[in-house]
């Protein structure tokens, strides 16, 4: 069945209307003219899986990454980077019924300052799209930057001299599982994370990467698939740094940081801006990185973590920028009174507020809340409850993640009078 791509759904697809049927196609643009062969139904909607652009748009641009389209990150590398804004900017106005713009990524490849790649028998790469037992091989990721290319080449090296076993997906077997890189966009300080099974890793492992700042070797004791574990050792330094603006944070293998330095200071700075008063609680604190970007200018913090080695990390950032705030464990529901504050700045997971929070909030009511959502639509969820109370007042998107349909937001509520 032939049509044209009329317009891009919210994750980023193609739309076409052939025989009263919406079909969903990955990789398109508006104006595409495709030939679907093959389609399936996933989550209330048809989802093409086999199809061909037989004429292309002229909106279209050429991806640069040579593994788009198979790799399962990048969903947008063949849609111009302004358009991908405008796609953002359309989709963030229409979840939440108002004008927003969104802020570009300064830099677009080479942004990323993490990324897993998964060791297995299947390649050294990323997730094959649309499947969790299939890798794609690939030689560097152009959205990390060409690092990223000294580090798989010296993996392969350590691979080719010791011969190690390598992960079977499906099985759960092998000794080498991920390897994890990491890097200080503005302080150009690399770590590489190697996450194993149980086993013994040559010593030699470090020498391959002796170019890198921090080495790390992780052991994942667990039956689950994931890029991280229990940390064995590790050779030079224990973390190394990123800097946004004048504020400087200490990286570690299982701490989390924003994917995109560039961005990091565009929202540090947005938060900053929207923040009233002189109390604020950082809420879903993490390492502090709103929380001691704020206090280096002057506001007095208090930060709240249900991680305690994020909680431990954020002290450790305290001490380094010799700021004042104090972060401490603690479960989001749980918070005292929030009127205490003049601003309560919400940073949760993609899953959003717990109802028990925004009941708390509403029964409190402080005066100013900066809510950052990773996730739209949860955000668009819970405002609708908070808006019993409270209106928007700002609200600015950031594109956090160039080449594929996930936006940032960044919204100000202000207490209704």
């Amino acid at each position: 069945m032939r049509g044209i791509v009329e317009r891009l759904d919210f994750d980023g697809m193609g739309i076409v209307k052939v025989r009263k049927k919406e079909i969903h196609v990955p990789f398109t643009v508006p104006g595409d003219v495709v030939e679907v062969k093959k389609w399936r139904r996933k989550k209330r909607r048809l989802v093409a899986v086999d199809f061909d652009v037989v004429e292309p748009s002229p909106e279209r641009t050429e991806p640069r990454c040579p593994y788009f389209g198979t790799c399962g990150g990048c969903l947008l590398q063949h849609l111009p980077y302004e358009k991908q804004v405008e796609f953002k900017a359309e989709k963030l106005s229409a979840l939440l019924s108002m004008d927003v713009e969104v802020v570009p990524s300064p830099v677009i490849y080479g942004h990323r300052n993490r990324i897993d790649v998964v060791i297995s028998t299947k390649g050294i790469g990323f997730r094959r799209r649309g499947t969790w037992w299939d890798a794609v091989d690939i030689e560097e990721c152009p959205v990390f930057g060409k690092t990223s290319r000294k580090v798989l080449r010296s993996l392969r090296e350590f691979i080719g001299d010791h011969n190690p076993s390598l992960y079977e997906i499906g099985k759960n077997e092998g000794f080498l599982r991920y390897i994890v890189i990491r890097e200080g966009k503005f302080t150009g300080e690399l770590m590489v994370n190697l996450v194993t099974s149980e086993g013994a890793l040559p010593e030699e492992f470090p020498g391959y990467f002796d170019y890198a700042d921090s080495i790390y070797w992780s052991v994942n004791r667990t039956q689950s698939d994931v890029s991280y574990g229990e940390i064995e050792r590790f050779w030079k330094s224990e973390f190394i740094r990123e800097r946004l603006d004048d504020v400087t944070y200490l990286i570690h293998p299982n701490s989390f940081f924003q994917t995109n330095s560039y961005q990091a200071v565009t929202l540090v700075r947005e938060v900053s801006r929207l923040v009233d008063g002189e109390r604020v609680l950082d809420l879903y604190s993490g390492v502090g990185t709103f929380g001691i970007y704020l206090a280096r200018r002057g506001f007095d913090v208090e930060g709240i973590e249900v991680n305690p080695f994020a909680v431990e990390m954020a002290r450790r950032n305290v001490e380094l920028n010799g700021v004042e705030a104090v972060f401490r464990v603690g479960e989001d529901r749980d918070v005292e009174d929030l009127s205490s504050y003049d601003t309560v700045v919400l940073d949760p997971p993609r899953a959003g507020l717990h109802p028990k929070l925004i009941r708390k909030i509403l029964k409190d009511g402080p005066q100013s809340i900066v809510y950052v959502s990773c996730n739209p639509k949860t955000l668009v969820e819970n405002l609708k409850v908070l808006y019993e109370r409270y209106s928007v007042e700002d609200a600015t998107g950031i594109d956090m993640f160039p080449h594929t349909p996930h936006v940032e937001a960044v919204v100000k509520l202000k207490l209704k009078v």
